[in-house]
């Protein structure tokens, strides 16, 4: 089998402010990079639009009748400080969700080994009704849900690697018992949430704080000590991912001080646990990331090794 990698042009007609460091050329980067012959035996497919009943698996039609509401004719709509919409945002998330629910449905159907969703806006900080932190839908935490009532699993674990909690996974997995939400994350950084005491209604939340400027050795080593037994003592079915790649040392908006190393490190770790149990059944999606070249260094180690893994 192969590395599905899902994504579409669409993602591309969500078109933020100027200076906005969710932009454009993120995913460009990243698909240029792609280019590269390595790359060349990826199973390249065209994300589809998700029904809008399945933003419902998480969301109320009330927030997806919001969005749509909002979505501008021309120019930009300010949902937040840092969140935005354009004429094509919507069509954009639906294109993330979608991605999602086809890379869970080729991987527990076996057409893949594993897949990695490059699409965008991201998903991770997004709440049951509150859009935020660049975030429009919990493209994860809905695919999460699909993989348990569609395909019928009993457990799904979501692990994120972004550097900022993903506060809009744990709102929307806190009362799910079905699913363990791992988190590591710089603390203190927007927004604000991850105490290791926010535990989830099921002890089915696990958040790792990290301090700033700990670099990739005291990352492997909470991830070692915490989140791998909790994943192994969970024994997860599918192993879904919010790969975000702005602990890297050049990103902007953190200082984790991660390396391509650390990324390649994390997915062959979450690698071992999906074959460990889940008969090497992994998902992973973009989530963050904000200097280009690292941005695109870290997705290059992280699809090398889903590759490896998945051949």
């Amino acid at each position: 089998m192969t590395t599905a990698f899902l994504t579409h042009p669409d993602c591309l007609d969500h078109v933020t402010p100027p200076g906005h460091p969710e932009r454009v050329a993120r995913l460009e980067a990243i698909l240029a990079r792609l280019d590269a012959p390595e790359f060349a035996p990826l199973l390249r497919v065209d994300a589809p639009l998700a029904d809008e009943a399945e933003v419902l698996r998480c969301h109320p039609q009330s927030y997806l009748d919001r969005i749509k509401g909002a979505l501008p004719v021309v120019g930009h709509t300010t949902l937040d400080a840092d969140t935005h919409l354009a004429p094509g945002s919507l069509s954009a998330a639906l294109r993330g969700v979608g991605g999602n629910l086809m890379a869970v449905d080729m991987v527990l159907g076996g057409e893949a080994a594993n897949a990695f969703v490059a699409c965008r806006p991201p998903g991770h900080h997004a709440e049951t009704e509150t859009a935020m932190g660049f975030c429009l839908f919990g493209n994860v935490s809905v695919a999460a849900k699909y993989a348990l009532d569609h395909h019928g699993l009993s457990r799904v674990a979501i692990v994120d690697f972004d550097v900022h909690h993903g506060n809009g996974t744990q709102d929307l997995m806190w009362d799910e018992p079905r699913i363990l939400f791992a988190s590591t994350h710089q603390m203190p950084l927007y927004p604000g949430t991850g105490a290791a005491e926010e535990r989830g209604a099921h002890d089915n939340i696990l958040n790792v704080p990290l301090p700033p400027m700990s670099g990739g050795a005291k990352f492997r080593q909470e991830f070692e000590g915490q989140v791998m037994p909790a994943l192994a003592a969970f024994e997860p079915e599918l192993v879904l991912i919010s790969a975000g790649f702005d602990a890297h040392a050049a990103d902007p908006l953190a200082q984790l001080n991660w390396s391509e190393a650390d990324f390649a490190w994390v997915t062959q770790r979450l690698c071992d646990v999906a074959d460990d149990h889940a008969d090497g059944k992994v998902v992973s999606t973009l989530e963050g990331g904000y200097d280009l070249e690292a941005l695109a260094s870290g997705v290059a180690a992280h699809l090398k090794v889903l590759m490896e893994r998945g051949s």
